[in-house]
């Protein structure tokens, strides 16, 4: 990995907005990323794992407002604040995108050929049939029978397995320095989320991208990612390398996430292990850790004042939770 970092995000703040509300689903959340490094933004439904990469490059659905403050470098260009025409010139080229559902993100009306062969032939300026080309050989990359009458087929004769490979063609058609994966194992049975996350690290280090892993599961963090990053109602719960935040976690929330991975001498029939209750509402105002009411550690004072991110025992790893962190 290159000493330089190819993303900086630094206080990012994001609030979106409707015409009926408005709510803070990202609250000064700061990281890095390096060439070939891999950084999972893990946490529940709503913690704001994915406006956190998107809503900075413009991706958010029609009629929503996002006001985004803070800096996200990427390259030295400043993404916040940047106009429709550079943030365009990002999308797809240097920075590629695994949506989180395939079958809505793919053309149902068009050929999986057609739709890998679009996005070489405009982000690397190469002729149609070159780019018919580079969707064989993308095809063949990511490890599809048949390739030749896999180009011909439309999304709905796949497999979800299969679909999610197309994806990925799709994304690293340009041959990206970043790419965004936001839950690309979701909807898949055990094994097919294997080798998808297989075939990740594969593509990753053949191409030296950097690539920001979204999930949920803790459980497909362990041997696909360097780093994480913890998320809990859009703050920063804790973060630091894979193997010691998995290991010896130092916030309750990441303990919860940890325990409710199910395990090989699970007793049929055990009790369920890990987080009760629910998220906090984030168009409500947050007083306090907002943990506070699912966690069996806090005590008096937890719900006084948002405790910050702080380095640890362990130097790297910080966590923002006072009450372990003592």
């Amino acid at each position: 990995m290159t000493a330089e970092p190819i993303l900086i995000v630094k206080d990012l703040t994001i609030d979106l907005l409707t015409a009926h509300t408005a709510v803070r689903p990202v609250d000064s959340i700061s990281y890095q990323l390096r060439r070939g490094e891999t950084l999972a933004i893990v946490g529940e439904s709503g913690s704001g794992k994915t406006v956190t990469c998107f809503a900075p490059l413009g991706l958010m659905p029609v009629g929503v407002k996002a006001d985004v403050s803070g800096s996200v470098l990427f390259e030295g260009t400043e993404l916040v604040g940047a106009n429709e025409e550079t943030l365009r010139s990002l999308r797809g080229k240097s920075i590629g995108f695994i949506f989180q559902d395939p079958m809505s993100a793919l053309n149902p009306a068009r050929r999986i050929g057609h739709q890998i062969a679009e996005v070489a032939e405009l982000h690397l300026g190469i002729t149609p049939r070159a780019a018919e080309a580079r969707a064989l050989d993308l095809i063949k990359m990511v490890g599809m029978s048949d390739p030749n009458a896999r180009l011909k087929q439309y999304p709905h004769e796949l497999s979800g397995g299969l679909r999610q490979r197309v994806m990925i063609a799709i994304s690293i058609a340009a041959e990206p320095k970043l790419l965004v994966a936001d839950e690309p194992t979701t909807a898949l049975d055990v094994t097919v989320q294997a080798q998808i996350l297989r075939l990740l690290k594969e593509i990753q280090a053949r191409m030296d991208m950097a690539m920001v892993l979204i999930t949920h599961d803790m459980g497909v963090v362990a041997g696909a990612a360097d780093r994480v990053l913890v998320m809990y109602a859009g703050r920063q719960a804790e973060v630091g390398p894979t193997e010691k935040v998995l290991v010896a976690p130092r916030h309750p929330y990441t303990m919860g996430l940890i325990d409710a991975i199910p395990r090989r001498d699970d007793a049929i029939g055990s009790r369920f292990r890990g987080l009760s209750g629910l998220p906090p509402i984030l168009g409500a105002p947050i007083k306090g850790c907002a943990f506070t009411p699912r966690c069996r550690h806090s005590v008096e004072g937890c719900g006084a004042q948002r405790p910050p991110l702080r380095t640890t025992a362990d130097p790297a790893v910080m966590a923002a939770c006072p009450v372990l962190n003592a």
